[in-house]
């Protein structure tokens, strides 16, 4: 009984923070924000490809929160769709984002 008690209040917080939009990236999931980058599509498959400005501009604007971008790099949308986290930690120096998050842990990767 003890053990349904404590497994219910997990369930409840947890539930909790979803609805207050206590993920990653808010109230939206990853894998909804991985598909606003799009345009990012062949820069994370290549580095040699070039990095777009619409992309740019989206990664600048997931990226104003790390933890999102991290989580989107690393989604099951982007992995489905062949983006490489190796080369898609890149696209932010590509971009030439200065305030990007330099040295921040994503995974096994550190953006550059």
């Amino acid at each position: 009984m003890k053990l349904v008690c404590c497994f219910l209040v997990f369930l409840a917080i947890a539930l909790l923070n979803v609805a207050e939009g206590g993920g990653e990236c808010g109230k939206s999931s990853p894998d909804r924000e991985a598909w606003k980058l799009a345009p990012c599509a062949m820069a994370a498959q290549d580095t040699n490809a070039p990095v777009s400005s619409s992309c740019c501009q989206q990664v600048k604007k997931i990226g104003a929160n790390p933890r999102c971008l991290c989580a989107v790099m690393l989604s099951n949308t982007a992995k489905n769709s062949g983006i490489k986290p190796e080369i898609a930690i890149t696209i932010p120096k590509r971009c030439n984002i200065d305030d990007r998050p330099v040295g921040y842990q994503c995974g096994a990767y550190t953006l550059p």
